[in-house]
């Protein structure tokens, strides 16, 4: 027998506005949409809070505070894995794209390890359904590391694989641009002026090496594949050129309105990051995400390396930038959906999975409340 929940007396967020009604679904989809209330015995009342789709995040790297939640004290792969799901359920992300870095630039050495551990983890617990959201795979892919093809080859075919992105953190490059704060950033980590310096020459002899073989070596590898290609923090026109004429589609995190502008009129997709909107501004000194959203320059948010940050950048969006509540979720909804080629998800329609999120709003702070991946309550 298919099981009915009835959720009513909530504020629907369906695609284009939000209305008052009830919700009814049968099994793992979404079978009605009903105005008013319900006068089922059954029917839950929400007491006019918010329901949204699931949260999508297309790319996360929450896992790596879970394996290293303090320096240099590195935790159990497997309980990482299960706490790092149960922080994004509890977030409302019930679609979550682990984002995996594949080759280090002196970051963090143990970043690989991290990789090859979480593929094991999730080739393990994904089968089992004990997972309380959808993981899949983002590979992170460090052009200038010397070791990247060889971690991308063994798992570039792995079913779980739905995004690619092109990173360079090279001194000097996207991020990083700005060098005086690249050194500061290495200063905070206790390397004396002679190390940084010797590491960016390092770093700078390395990447005119490899950077370009390794990305003709990547697109080679991977385009065959039913997969998204991202560009990683875009800074120059030039950049975007190059990725246009590779065939990547999604510009992620472009740190200046100049590539976001060109990444647009080129016809890519963008990616905001979550934190950004919720802290005021980006971490690392690059363009405010709430001035990409003001010139219609954001597709999606991502919530980069806090989960919680996507339910509340949407209403933080509407409050800074204006725009509507339905299209500030669609950001972290409907539009990473599509980017992933999951069309199952991402808005509350019917026939659609019944990936759910209940949003209470206390003194204007968005409060998960009660979360549903597939019908099945997991928060």
């Amino acid at each position: 027998m298919t099981t009915e929940t009835i959720l009513t007396n909530a504020h629907l967020i369906l695609p284009t506005e939000v209305v008052s009604g009830t919700l009814v679904i049968r099994g793992d989809r979404i079978a009605e949409i009903q105005p008013g209330r319900s006068h089922a015995a059954s029917a839950i009342d929400l007491g006019g809070d918010h329901v949204m789709p699931g949260v999508v995040d297309v790319h996360t790297d929450n896992l790596e505070r879970q394996v290293e939640p303090r320096a240099g004290a590195r935790w159990p792969s497997r309980s990482a894995m299960i706490a790092h799901d149960a922080q994004c359920a509890a977030a409302g992300v019930t679609t979550v794209l682990d984002a995996l870095c594949l080759g280090d630039l002196g970051f963090d050495k143990e970043r690989v390890k991290t990789f090859r551990d979480a593929v094991v983890d999730l080739d393990a617990l994904v089968p089992t359904g004990i997972l309380k959201s959808d993981h899949y795979l983002h590979l992170r892919c460090e052009l200038p590391a010397v070791e990247m093809m060889e971690l991308v080859d063994p798992v570039a075919d792995h079913p779980l694989v739905r995004m690619v992105s092109l990173m360079d953190h090279s001194p000097g490059v996207g991020q990083y641009a700005n060098m005086d704060r690249y050194w500061a950033m290495r200063r905070r980590a206790g390397l004396r002026d002679e190390e940084i310096q010797a590491r960016i020459t390092h770093l700078l002899e390395q990447r005119a090496r490899t950077r370009d073989p390794n990305r003709r070596a990547l697109l080679t590898r991977v385009a065959h594949l039913n997969i998204e290609l991202a560009s990683h923090d875009d800074r120059t026109e030039e950049e975007i050129a190059e990725n246009i004429a590779d065939g990547i589609r999604i510009s992620e995190f472009p740190v200046s309105m100049v590539a976001a502008n060109a990444a647009r009129a080129g016809g890519m997709e963008i990616i905001a990051g979550a934190p950004n909107i919720v802290r005021g501004g980006s971490h690392s000194g690059n363009i405010a995400a709430a001035d990409l959203v003001r010139a219609d320059r954001v597709d999606a948010f991502a919530s980069d390396y806090v989960p919680a940050a996507l339910v509340e950048s949407a209403w933080l969006c509407v409050e800074q930038t204006g725009i509507s509540l339905a299209q500030a979720v669609g950001y972290i909804t409907d539009k990473p959906a599509r980017m992933s080629r999951l069309p199952d998800r991402g808005r509350i329609e019917p026939g659609l999975r019944a990936d759910l999120v209940r949003v209470h709003v206390h003194e204007g702070q968005p409060i998960v409340m009660q979360v549903w991946r597939g019908g099945e309550r997991v928060a």
